[in-house]
């Protein structure tokens, strides 16, 4: 009796505390222009940096930036011509929604992502051999791990005289493309039909996500992109509706996948890791990923600075598209560390690194440099050092700002490399330059 009483007692002040501690999303409807809204006054977030916000947005050549809170839009600015009915590309961030959907598939049992992936592809899509191509899994193209030559003169060259060995599976991470786009085939035949067909049945008709995928990238509405932010922030949730309820596999996407690049899950970028890798370059960088924002975030990252952030905790969602912002490294940019300072500032929140406040008015002139040119770094006064390093992590010459002028560059070969600014003994910037 005591102990039914107990019991009683305890699912009584759990579902208490539950109903309590629980927020509920809200979720637009399928079709039309309604979303909720909510003030950002009535968040407690300090208004006086939205303009500031703004006038950093349209700066840097956004079109579209949206944040919702539980759901709600709270803020939704769009620049020049641009509206919500204006469709823009995703560039890489889409690529966080074929992780997504290669779960679902999984879940509804046509794939598995340890299958090989000769499995849907046959033998022969790549010109290894065919032991080698036998270790490669849906896994490796989905944590960008399958060891296959990424210093190609195409990274979106699937045919398979452009796909050879580099390295064994699972032991070298390199972002390319190929391998990436090769995953929405596998999809594909494992469905039966097409690669898009599989996102509108299975994710459009449910969600409201609509777009088009073209040469592997999708095009979309802004709505769209956050209403896939939504649907991440709610663990695969719609509404009530499961898209995808296997946790443990979106636990994965958000989750350091290998050893190499701890900030990278399975087609997703993480922040707060200790250490990041970025596209073209086997460098491993000591710090996070983007030190303003907040640890939790994960990110869906593209070219030209396309943008899904994620923060769980806060029940954020924020999107942005556009153009180039100037500060880019491949689907990694200072732009995003910039983004997050203006910001904490209007969450009334101050960014982790305080000193990393002066990172948009850093540029390089010329690029590509010469011989005889060299280079020279612009902007900040307070910066201490720069690190010059090839794709292969090779450190050229580091040196403070104020010796670029004097440096010989004529034994450092032709290529890409990246530029390491460093202020307080912290990471200010990465610049991608060109020797020629």
């Amino acid at each position: 009796m005591i102990k039914d009483l107990r019991m009683k007692l305890f699912y009584f002040c759990f579902l208490t505390v539950f109903s309590l501690t629980a927020q509920t999303s809200y979720f637009p409807p399928l079709t039309g222009d309604q979303w909720a809204t909510v003030d950002p006054d009535d968040l407690g977030w300090c208004e006086e940096g939205i303009d500031d916000l703004y006038t950093f947005l349209d700066q840097k050549d956004t079109k579209a930036f949206i944040i919702l809170k539980d759901g709600k839009i709270v803020i939704e600015k769009y620049f020049g011509n641009f509206t919500k009915d204006s469709i823009w590309y995703w560039a890489s961030a889409g690529k966080s929604l074929t992780g997504f959907l290669a779960g679902v598939a999984q879940e509804k049992a046509i794939l598995n992502i340890q299958d090989k992936t000769s499995k849907y592809l046959g033998q022969g899509w790549t010109d290894l051999t065919a032991e080698q191509e036998s270790k490669i899994t849906i896994w490796h193209h989905l944590s960008m791990t399958t060891g296959l030559e990424d210093d190609v003169p195409d990274d979106n060259c699937m045919i398979p005289s452009c796909l050879t060995f580099k390295a064994e599976p699972g032991t070298r991470w390199a972002y390319h493309n190929a391998p990436y786009r090769l995953t929405q085939d596998v999809i594909g035949k494992a469905w039966g039909s097409s690669y898009q067909n599989f996102m509108n049945t299975q994710l459009s008709v449910k969600t409201g996500i609509t777009g088009l995928w073209y040469d592997g990238v999708l095009y979309s509405k802004p709505r769209s992109m956050a209403r896939f932010g939504l649907l991440m922030l709610n663990n695969g949730n719609w509404n009530g509706q499961k898209i995808l309820s296997d946790q443990s596999y979106i636990q994965s996407m958000i989750s350091t996948s290998q050893q190499m690049n701890k900030s990278y899950g399975l087609l997703w970028w993480l922040n707060g890791k200790p250490s990041f890798m970025v596209p073209n370059s086997q460098f491993v960088f000591n710090g996070s990923l983007i030190p303003n924002a907040p640890d939790e975030t994960w990110c869906a990252l593209g070219k030209n600075d396309q943008k899904i952030y994620v923060i769980p905790t806060q029940k954020l969602v924020i999107i942005r598209m556009g153009e180039d912002g100037g500060m880019v490294t491949g689907a990694v940019s200072s732009f995003d560390n910039l983004l997050w300072k203006k910001l904490n500032e209007v969450f009334c929140t101050s960014g982790i690194d305080n000193h990393d406040l002066h990172a948009s008015d850093i540029n390089i002139s010329p690029n590509p440099f010469t011989d005889q040119s060299g280079f020279v770094l612009l902007g900040d006064k307070n910066i201490d050092s720069i690190e010059l390093i090839d794709q292969y992590g090779k450190v050229w010459f580091k040196i403070n700002k104020s010796q670029t002028s004097n440096q010989n560059y004529s034994n450092i070969p032709c290529g890409i490399y990246f530029l390491r600014v460093m202020n307080m003994q912290k990471i200010v910037a990465i610049k991608k330059l060109i020797k020629i």
